[in-house]
């Protein structure tokens, strides 16, 4: 058994645990996890300065979990356009391939909390997959996710990888990934030479804060891109986390201090259990103006909305927009115009 697999089985996972650590009342938090699980490194708890704080709301179960009735489990209609069980086909030319239904950090905003972690939610079946993009030439970028496909062995992952390569259509393969963040340790020399073999490959990386960028989680990228694999980082905005725009100002530029490129803003997507991470579309446009001017052009992200339905995502604010009230009318790649309720 390797170092980071002992690790994982040191994760916190009970609500009384938490409690004793931090000398608090967690409250509702069992209830909570028993719907939506909780997980938490040791190594990223170690990152929580104190209760409450940005750390800790990405983490720790919090009561308004279970308050959220009025979105979706799956707004992104990923079932619907998953053929076969496990991969979804979105967009014409890529397919993403949930290779793993684990992470080593539970997050509470997650876009899959209706499965991650859960027995309702499992890995896409290697025959099964691989057979639909051989069958589907049209398919030139698979992107591995989950769950964090860094939680498969090296060997699995290894053998997942040769196996989309010998499809002579495929011509990238993306993984994305909180690993870096969450569960440093895990990448280690060996999975970075591994990685290396199969080229071109790109890793996607998900830091919110720049109290997550620390002298690990730098050096995990470092592993990374010494084996020349490029990074980039996809955040989601996040009330009482990231919401600001100073705060998202250190973090893109902490980023490119670790050779991490920012790529993505997300607005929150629309998933039940979520609605308390919210914030108004507004703010994220705020946070771009703060951006520009005060930053390198490499700091720079594409701050986009997922549309639900399936619908693909628009970028804000030059994508093509319109409100009527607390609804935006956003034109997505297709030319059609969706319907998205903001917060106003």
């Amino acid at each position: 058994m390797e170092k980071w697999e002992q690790s994982l089985k040191d994760c916190v996972t009970s609500p009384e645990e938490l409690a004793g650590l931090f000398r608090v009342d967690t409250g509702d938090c069992a209830t909570v996890s028993r719907r939506y699980p909780m997980r938490i490194t040791r190594y990223y708890l170690g990152l929580v300065q104190k209760p409450g704080d940005a750390i800790w709301r990405q983490c720790v179960p919090q009561t308004e979990e279970l308050a959220d009735f009025s979105q979706s489990p799956d707004p992104l209609d990923e079932e619907r356009l998953s053929p076969v069980p496990g991969l979804i086909h979105r967009y014409p030319d890529r397919v993403v391939w949930i290779a793993s239904a684990s992470c080593p950090v539970y997050c509470r905003f997650c876009m899959r909390k209706r499965g991650v972690g859960c027995a309702a939610m499992a890995p896409a079946a290697p025959e099964a997959a691989l057979a639909y993009i051989e069958a589907h030439p049209e398919i030139r970028d698979v992107i591995l996710s989950g769950g964090d496909p860094l939680m498969l062995h090296d060997d699995q992952l290894d053998a997942l990888l040769s196996s989309i390569r010998q499809i002579p259509h495929v011509e990238i393969v993306r993984i994305g990934t909180r690993v870096p963040v969450t569960f440093p340790e895990r990448v280690t020399a060996r999975l970075a030479r591994m990685l290396k073999k199969h080229h071109p490959l790109f890793i996607n990386t998900h830091f919110n804060h720049p109290d997550e960028i620390t002298p690990q989680s730098a050096k995990a990228c470092a592993t990374l891109s010494d084996a020349g694999i490029p990074l980039g980082n996809q955040c989601v905005l996040l009330k009482g986390v990231n919401d600001d725009p100073q705060v998202m100002r250190r973090l893109m530029l902490k980023l490119l201090s670790i050779r991490v490129r920012p790529y993505y803003i997300h607005q929150m997507d629309l998933v039940k259990g979520t609605a308390h991470f919210r914030t108004p579309v507004t703010s994220g446009i705020r946070i771009l103006n703060a951006l520009r001017g005060h930053c390198s052009g490499l700091a720079q992200p594409h701050y986009v909305i997922d549309l639900p339905g399936g619908k693909g995502k628009v970028e804000i604010p030059s994508g093509k927009v319109r409100r009527d009230g607390a609804t935006l009318y956003l034109t997505n790649y297709l030319g059609e115009e969706i319907a998205y309720e903001d917060l106003g």
